[in-house]
């Protein structure tokens, strides 16, 4: 397994007070370094992450995941790291699952590899199960491959990898972004079954504006070029009527 003095763990927060002491207290159990990016939050989250043993950075006002995500991996580079471990703050991620990650990257060799949630769906919220669902068959249609959990914030990442992507998003749609990112840089990425913890409360995810959002990311994608057509001499092009008429049922 990765050595865990290689790995750090990064993860963001946003008013996580009633979770993140546990949280930070079990990582560490398995990973020493835990980096909590305070991502504007009004409670007293970076107070609590810091006594339980976290490093803090604190955002001043509410940037978003995906600006919560890149401060805190930036930091963890910048410290020496060579991988990090990112979780969501509110208790929904299950640190013994941390191992299952690691193991994945050492044996495949892979530079992505993402906790999979979609064996234990039942017990994700039906609606918030069916907009992940979509968005992940929306990019796997994408990406011409299965991916089977688009949207889990429960991954281990090769950060000089990361590093060299050329990343935009600020808030939820940053695991999407990223996916296809390493993706198109030709890395290969794996999927590990991981556990599914119910929430206690209401997750910070807003359904609609949150889909709207990634809608809007995904619209804005630049479409990959049609393949080349060899047109046979003589034989009409598929924009012209005859064509159709012809050879379109």
């Amino acid at each position: 397994m990765l050595e865990p003095t290689a790995c750090a763990t990064v993860i963001p927060c946003f008013n996580e007070s009633a979770s993140i002491t546990t949280l930070v207290m079990a990582v560490r159990q398995q990973l020493p370094f835990v980096l909590v990016v305070d991502d504007g939050s009004t409670d007293d989250t970076a107070s609590l992450a810091k006594s339980a043993g976290a490093v803090v950075v604190k955002h001043e006002r509410n940037l978003g995941k995906g600006a919560a995500l890149k401060t805190g991996l930036s930091r963890a580079l910048k410290q020496g790291y060579e991988w990090a471990v990112t979780l969501d703050g509110d208790g929904q991620h299950a640190p013994e699952d941390l191992p299952a990650l690691l193991r994945g990257a050492e044996q495949t060799g892979i530079l992505l590899v993402i906790g999979n949630r979609m064996n234990d769906a039942r017990k994700i919220p039906w609606l918030r199960r069916q907009v992940n669902q979509w968005m992940s068959r929306k990019l796997s249609q994408r990406a011409g491959r299965p991916l089977p959990d688009t949207q889990s914030g429960f991954r281990l990442i090769h950060l000089r990898t990361w590093a060299a992507l050329s990343l935009h998003t600020e808030h939820f749609e940053v695991e999407s972004e990223m996916l296809l990112a390493f993706l198109a840089a030709e890395h290969s990425v794996a999927f590990v079954p991981i556990q599914v913890i119910r929430r206690r409360r209401s997750s910070h995810i807003r359904p609609v504006t949150d889909s709207l959002r990634w809608w809007k990311w995904w619209r804005g994608l630049e479409r990959p070029p049609a393949p080349p057509v060899e047109i046979e001499s003589g034989r009409p092009h598929a924009s012209q009527p005859e064509f159709n008429r012809a050879f379109i049922r």
